[in-house]
């Protein structure tokens, strides 16, 4: 039964409200074929014990956090300021929808130390099934999961190394539950730019084992937290990473003061604000004598963060094909539904095959080989993939999807800020041209990709790939620079085509899984010829794609 007043002139259920559920309210778990095929792959003997955990959390993503999510975007946090005798308290007050959610994902965390040593125990990877959380997650609220997870392995992994015995028990105290607690924040950005680290003007002054900061952080992620990571400048000059708690070792409030919050696009689930330190009591991660030593540990850290953001991405566009998909199911145009219409299906055949390629690569990144080049590569697909396939999940919906009360304007503000968390499209060229020429991390890469292409067309590109960076490594400083980005690309093409072939060799749904490499190949590393492929036998493989894509 219906909760709304049917109009008179209404004489069918077309614009039944009801008849229109996105995702939102489903078990994410259960409608992804994809995840539950990557799962049975990484899991092994593993995923029998696994898969109820897995269930349990598709429910919970797709029911409540889901919910949580669009009021939390509805009512965003606030700062509180002052108290009521005018004294600075800096405050941030997250509305009761995202203490609901938290509290839920704290409760069903797959990254805490408690459920990794479970896993273990029944021989599931924690890396993989900390990998299907956070995918889940992110296709409902990747605020949220830059609220968690923003800096804690970068503090917890720098604390152990270089705090004093008190401040490293201190933040083992605050990540007891592991890394994606929401209990820190990186506090790199400044006015003067996030990336030029030679502009940055907070300086550090010793203080007996301990430093004092004072500086000004134009954009500081998840600002209510406890510890974070910051970026002064040391007296001889350079740069390095200090420890910066909210409270000083004597319990007092540190020098850390909220500006304000920064009124932002999207994201609305993660507080982030304008952050001063005057006189804040923090603690070097780096070795005292080797100056700013710890900032090359730091950046090895940053690297994960990008896999992170990465997984955003594709979580958004997984999130807008599965909105696009029952959308599409549902609306009826020009006689027959969306869903049943030529350019309807090429639309969408194209966007589950972009989604299962950034997928391949996120996953690889998080539990494949260490490869130095793969975060940027995968940070660089992916993040931007988040964005088109948003749109393109607005296009499908046509003017709702302009509508905030559909789910997919959120996804479209949400997904813009991903290529520009740890570092934009250039800043991500230039750690592949660092890479290549510091420590000439492609030749790991290309190794990976020979192992993994199965195709003559695939394995061609390899190595047309191989002299291509050979060729780049000739050219002169500033052509080569200009030239990094359709570089990167290619590299990112071949990658993502390698992937997808290797998926294919698993024994599970090995004809649909080669389909999909196929048409990727096709459209990334063939030349479509002078008539741009209209040529080509007459195809439709949207019935193939969708059935182990998307199951309502």
């Amino acid at each position: 039964m219906s909760r709304y007043l049917v109009e008179p002139y209404d004489h069918s259920d077309r614009y039944a409200t009801e008849r229109y559920q996105g995702a939102q309210g489903r078990n994410w778990w259960r409608c992804d074929p994809t995840l539950r095929l990557l799962m049975r792959r990484l899991l092994g003997d593993g995923y029998a014990w696994a898969e109820p955990h897995l269930d349990r959390l598709g429910e919970l993503m797709g029911g409540l956090i889901a919910r949580c999510a669009e009021e939390t975007d509805r009512n965003p946090p606030r700062l509180e300021k002052y108290d009521k005798w005018g004294r600075d308290v800096s405050e941030v007050v997250m509305p009761p929808s995202f203490h609901a959610a938290r509290d839920a994902l704290m409760a069903d965390n797959f990254t805490s130390p408690a459920f990794a040593e479970q896993a273990r125990a029944n021989g599931a990877d924690p890396a993989a099934l900390a990998a299907a959380w956070t995918y889940l997650l992110d296709q409902a609220d990747i605020g949220m999961g830059c609220a968690l997870g923003t800096g804690g392995d970068m503090v917890v992994s720098l604390a152990e190394k270089h705090a004093p015995p008190d401040v490293r028990d201190r933040v083992r105290e605050i990540f007891a539950n592991g890394y994606y607690s929401g209990e820190a924040a990186q506090m790199f950005t400044e006015r003067t730019g996030g990336s030029d680290l030679a502009a940055l003007e907070t300086t550090a002054t010793p203080a007996g084992d301990a430093w004092l900061l004072d500086g000004l952080k134009w954009f500081a992620s998840n600002a209510g937290g406890s510890a974070f990571v910051v970026l002064a400048r040391l007296p001889e000059g350079a740069v390095a990473p200090f420890l910066v708690l909210w409270e000083r070792r004597d319990g007092s409030r540190n020098g850390v003061r909220i500006r304000r919050l920064k009124d932002k696009l999207g994201t609305r689930s993660v507080a982030s604000a304008e952050v001063e330190l005057t006189g804040a009591e923090a603690f070097l991660l780096a070795d005292p004598a080797g100056g700013g030593s710890g900032l090359g540990t730091m950046m090895k850290l940053t690297n994960t963060s990008r896999l992170g953001v990465a997984m955003m991405g594709v979580g958004v566009a997984r999130r807008a094909l599965v909105e696009s998909v029952c959308y599409a199911s549902a609306r009826e145009a020009f006689g027959r539904p969306l869903i049943e219409q030529p350019l309807m299906r090429r639309k969408l055949s194209k966007l589950i095959v972009e989604v299962e390629a950034a997928q391949a690569m996120v996953f690889d990144g998080h539990v494949g080989p260490r490869l130095r080049l793969a975060p940027a590569l995968i940070k660089l697909r992916a993040s931007r993939l988040g964005v088109t396939a948003a749109s393109d999940a607005i296009e499908v919906h046509g003017g709702n999807g302009y509508i905030e009360q559909w789910p997919v304007a959120r996804l479209l503000r949400d997904a813009q800020v991903n290529p520009i968390w740890e570092g934009g499209d250039n800043i991500l060229c230039l750690d592949v041209r660092r890479a290549m020429e510091k420590e000439q991390a492609h030749l790991p890469f290309l190794a990976h990709l020979r192992t993994l292409a199965t195709s003559d067309l695939v394995q061609a590109r390899v190595e047309d790939l191989a002299k291509a960076i050979e060729v780049w490594s000739g050219l002169d400083r500033a052509t080569a620079e200009a030239r990094l980005y359709p570089l990167a690309q290619f590299m990112a093409d071949v990658y993502a085509a390698a992937l997808l072939e290797n998926q294919a060799t698993w024994g599970i749904d090995d004809d649909r899984k080669a389909l999909v490499a196929r048409l990727y190949a096709e459209t990334h590393l063939t030349d479509p010829g002078p008539l741009r492929g209209l040529d080509r036998p007459a195809t439709d493989p949207f019935d193939t794609l969708l059935a182990g894509s998307v199951t309502l």
